[in-house]
């Protein structure tokens, strides 16, 4: 299979699998765990050597969670991974560190609004990206005595998607149990500081398991060209460009190296947490390449490809020149692959903070929307908004500069 019909047909096989026949993929759930056993076996019918690295990973139910106060309802949803609660408690307010510092919260319900919450809160085991403030709100809720909060947010698509409202805290490690709502009920709430609320919240934590996948062709030992995409993507999503036309992109991957004959290794990865509080997926690809990221000559990770308006884009991470001109001329060469401005939200940060070349590849329009997009984290990020034709040239892209790195690397 080469001709471009013929990967097109696959690549919207492949897409209706993940996305509509499999659907929801959070780690942990069973979607998930079908989503990389299909990924597997189709690296290995295309004559891949496949790895399964297996890791733990909590699931999550959703029971729904109401909020009322003084005999008025408000409309409020569990903070992903919150344990869930049934407290009734006067209900106080913080829209700043300092006033939430300053605040009495011992035995009551805490309403975090305006400024405070204006930006989702990383999870405490973050290693890539933690704010001192995002530390600083986090140790004085855990340790202000608060039964429960309320979190008022609006729109940060940078950092949350394009869901509204975000959950401010979506952290398994953090127990304070927690509920989000917009900015408009967190207004109306405002009116009942003082007064006493009753928040149930009917969420639970589910044990669970997820996995990352791996395929290697070519010389053990030789330096690695390494190719990735999360196969994970958001609880009430299908995750079309987020992220599984990246997924496509590596299958049609498989398919266009399948004859790879060159002197490096390849290794294609399917990561599993990207999407995900506690990225477990990159946690333990970290740790099994511990003290061997000196051999990954360049790092092509794909995310949010794929998208029906503009072109695909890559951004540049430290590449070499002779690596940059190897881009260059692939881009030459095709027409729908222009050069994006640098991005961090992706898995390709994990070589470049550990100082290796990478190339992110993505869709134009998404790079240049990815503060005020409204797609990603939500149900409109289904298959009807991917353009197959911009996925097939994508891939083929990706394996033009894959066969120029041998000359890239001398």
């Amino acid at each position: 299979m080469s001709g471009h019909e013929a990967l097109r047909e696959w690549a919207g096989s492949y897409l209706r699998t993940l996305c509509v026949d499999i659907g929801e993929r959070v780690v942990g759930s069973e979607g998930n765990r079908r989503a990389t056993r299909f990924f597997e076996k189709r690296l290995r019918a295309l004559g891949w050597q496949t790895e399964v690295a297996e890791f733990e990973a909590m699931d999550w139910a959703d029971g729904g969670a109401s909020l009322d106060v003084a005999g008025a309802s408000f409309d409020v949803r569990p903070s992903p991974y919150s344990l869930g609660c049934s407290v009734e408690a006067e209900l106080v307010a913080a829209s700043t560190i300092e006033e939430l510092e300053a605040l009495d919260c011992a035995g009551r319900i805490v309403l975090l609004h305006g400024g405070i919450a204006r930006e989702q809160l990383m999870p405490k085991g973050f290693v890539f990206y933690n704010p001192e403030s995002h530390r600083r709100i986090v140790a004085r809720l855990e340790s202000c005595g608060a039964r429960a909060l309320v979190c008022a947010t609006g729109r940060n698509a940078a950092l949350a998607g394009g869901v509204y409202p975000f959950p401010l805290i979506e952290d398994g490690d953090f127990d304070v149990p927690s509920v989000f709502t917009t900015e408009e009920e967190g207004r109306r709430l405002l009116g009942f500081v003082g007064r006493t609320a009753r928040l149930e919240s009917r969420s639970e934590r589910v044990a669970g398991t997820g996995c990352n996948v791996l395929g290697r062709r070519g010389a053990a030992g030789a330096g690695r060209v390494v190719l990735t995409a999360h196969i994970d993507a958001k609880k009430g999503t299908p995750g079309a460009i987020d992220n599984g036309t990246g997924v496509v992109v590596l299958l049609l991957l498989a398919e266009l190296l399948g004859e790879y004959a060159g002197p490096h290794r390849l290794e294609i990865v399917a990561l599993n947490g990207e999407d995900y509080w506690a990225v477990p997926g990159q946690m333990k690809y970290i740790e099994a390449n511990h003290g061997r990221f000196d051999d990954v000559l360049v790092n092509v990770n794909i995310d949010g490809a794929g998208y029906r308006e503009g072109p695909s884009a890559f951004s540049f991470f430290g590449l070499t020149p002779a690596l940059h001109r190897a881009a260059l001329e692939v881009m030459a060469e095709h027409a729908g692959v222009v050069e994006g401005a640098p991005w961090p939200q992706g898995d390709h940060s994990i070589f470049v903070q550990h100082g290796r070349p990478a190339i992110a590849a993505s869709s134009k329009w998404f790079i240049d929307h990815m503060a005020d997009q409204t797609i990603t984290h939500t149900p409109a990020d289904e298959p009807g908004i991917v353009d197959l034709d911009r996925v097939v040239e994508l891939a083929r892209a990706i394996a033009a500069f894959v066969a120029r790195v041998p000359a890239a690397g001398r």
